[in-house]
């Protein structure tokens, strides 16, 4: 008997249970689908996401990379990507400057924009609007975008066609700066010291393919097609992004043909779907890192002192198996990772650094107690206590969004335990991580966490990656307010170094820092793992290189120009919002089960406020 039930919970738990166990597969996806068909002859790509929704659209405040797939299809850059992360010049151009010089050794850049560009309103665009946006973020400090416009002392728009960037010191990465364009007859309204305050309010016009029209939080977001975009209209008339907490989900959907794509799946997910002849899987490397970031904030700070202290962080480099990690957290589609920058992607040069055999962190829990134990955090008992004779406590986040980081934290939390830490792990959601991160008492930073798993989508250069733990960072992008005046001014060199194989080795030098400093632990490289429907829909393209990803591929939006059904019929079979015969069976079999069990059950009377019931009250205190 199930105590404190009420009825209508009872079918809906009843329900859940038996959808868990895969007796009615299909139920939810149905249930989900079953909304009004698109209008006919419209054309939609539908794309499902797990575990990164938009965090804030306002393009000087957002975050996540689903922030930035919708930026680059709303918004053009300067100078854009090909697939392959190069920066091509004429006809095949991808930004708003098809062509451009540099001269006084590195310290000037002149940009030829595009005749005829119009913003999504109907305004013209031109050099005014770029060189008012860089203006806009150089004179605000607007904090997103710093990374990228350091030495960039003046931006001059000599008429409609030209802007002239002049910089204090040769730029390496001037080509590489993520900074959407945008409108200077809106924005320039808006004071720069409230900007990041508009939310997902702030006005979404830009030049790009496609526009967001419609969003609701966590649920979706629509793009309709840019009819008028100048590098011609889109082949589709609307991208529609579906958000899921569930892998499960999402994947039913790409099954029944609600979905055209799928990003996130699992490893299962993806061996099923190897020898599908409608969809094909790719697990490819991608610029990001997962990682365990400490709370390393010497100011004003609710963290535990003891991960101020470098030789602590660095002892428990020594207790984390990052192979166990790659294998249990992410079903074997993550590579073990060493330093901050992936391995295995880049080449001419590679800024990836791979520590020497001699010098690499390897599984060793006896040497991880034995360096504690020298660095003063003595054990006692069994239990690690601080140099205050206290025992050490730590918090363990971990993302609510994320099957990998719940699992990853697992396995930490297991081997801090067998130091002698005590570890309180949680599920945290990503808006109460980011409360933690930048806590403010009054008007001074407080970061309030200890340790927590996330991690970071990067680009095609490795500046921004770097930029994370540059002191400017800290209360920003920085999750560890970290700071070392060493890696800071490596940072500026290496901005500075225009040739590639020279950068390569200031950048491995910055992360020989990370690594013996350790505000992070990198766990693991993990592999974007999607598929899509490859039957009914071409014209797709792969990021980066041949056996990249077709989508969710920001900077390159390449894919959403090109792709389109093989035939409206073919396109509206793989769409159908019909319910199988096998889901209506399931569905009906469900109903009598509901039916049989409430008819059997009886709920029993209890004091209190009438209609609600225990259950109930614990599930709307939790939710």
């Amino acid at each position: 008997m199930l105590r404190g039930v009420s009825r209508p919970r009872l079918i809906a738990l009843v329900v859940a249970v038996l959808l868990g166990a895969g007796l009615v597969w299909g139920l939810a996806g149905a249930l989900a689908t079953s909304s009004t068909p698109p209008p006919a002859g419209k054309v939609i790509l539908k794309l499902g996401i797990t575990g990164d929704a938009p965090d804030d659209l306002n393009p000087f405040a957002g975050q996540s990379q689903s922030c930035r797939e919708i930026w680059s299809l709303n918004y053009d850059l300067l100078t854009g990507f090909g697939t392959d992360y190069s920066h091509p010049q004429g006809a095949a151009a991808t930004g708003l400057a098809d062509r451009w010089r540099v001269s006084d050794a590195g310290k000037v850049w002149t940009f030829h924009i595009r005749s005829g560009v119009t913003w999504q309103d109907g305004a013209p665009l031109t050099a005014h609007d770029v060189a008012f946006t860089y203006d806009y973020v150089i004179k605000n400090r607007l904090a997103s975008y710093t990374a990228y416009t350091t030495f960039i002392k003046s931006v001059a728009a000599p008429n409609d066609n030209t802007v002239v960037f002049t910089c204090t010191r040769p730029k390496a990465n001037m080509l590489d700066m993520l900074v959407y364009i945008v409108p200077q007859h809106i924005w320039g309204s808006i004071p720069g010291r409230t900007v990041a305050d508009y939310g997902d309010s702030a006005p979404i016009v830009g030049s790009g393919p496609f526009q967001l029209t419609q969003y609701k939080k966590d649920t979706y977001a629509v793009l309709t097609a840019n009819p008028d975009y100048w590098g011609g209209a889109p082949k589709i008339d609307e991208v529609d992004f579906v958000y899921y907490q569930n892998a499960d989900t999402m994947a039913h959907d790409l099954a029944t043909g609600s979905l055209q794509g799928a990003w996130g799946l699992t490893e299962a997910q993806y061996e099923q779907l190897r020898g599908s002849s409608t969809y094909t899987p790719a697990a490819y490397v991608a610029p990001a890192v997962d990682d365990l970031a400490f709370n390393c904030y010497t100011g004003p700070s609710l963290g535990n002192p003891v991960l101020k202290d470098w030789r602590f962080r660095q002892a428990l480099q020594w207790a984390i198996d990052h192979t166990r990690i790659a294998q249990v957290a992410y079903g074997g589609l993550a590579q073990p990772a060493t330093s901050v920058l992936v391995s295995h992607l880049w080449t001419d040069p590679d800024w990836h650094w791979q520590p020497p055999a001699g010098q690499a962190y390897t599984f060793d829990l006896a040497k991880a107690g034995r360096m504690l134990t020298a660095a003063g955090y003595r054990l006692r008992h069994g239990v690690r206590l601080n140099k205050r004779n206290k025992p050490v406590v730590l918090r363990l986040w971990t993302r609510s969004s994320s099957t990998s980081s719940q699992l990853a934290g697992k396995l930490i939390a297991g081997w801090f335990a067998a130091l002698g830490l005590k570890v309180d792990l949680s599920v945290m959601s990503d808006g109460a991580i980011d409360d933690g991160l930048y806590n403010v008492s009054g008007n001074t930073f407080e970061p309030d966490y200890d340790m927590l798993l996330w991690g970071w989508g990067g680009e095609p250069d490795p500046n921004f990656i770097l930029s994370l733990f540059t002191t400017p960072q800290i209360d920003s992008w920085s999750d560890c307010a970290w700071s070392d005046a060493r890696y800071d001014k490596l940072f500026l060199e290496q901005q500075t170094t225009i040739d590639p194989v020279k950068r390569a080795v200031i950048v491995h030098k910055m992360e020989q820092i990370i690594y013996q400093q350790s505000p992070y632990i990198p766990t693991a490289y993990p592999e974007s793992v999607e598929a899509y429907n490859s039957r009914a829909w071409q014209g797709w393209q792969s990021t980066p290189g041949r056996d990249g990803g077709v989508f969710f591929t920001s900077p390159v939006v390449a894919s959403y120009l090109t792709i389109h059904p093989v035939s409206v019929a073919a396109a509206r079979r793989s769409s159908s919002r019909r319910p199988s015969i096998g889901v209506i069976i399931g569905i009906a079999l469900t109903m009598v089960i509901v039916v049989m069990v409430v008819t059997l059950v009886r709920p029993r009377a209890r004091p209190g406020r009438p209609g609600i019931s225990d259950g109930e009250d614990r599930a709307n205190s939790e939710s």
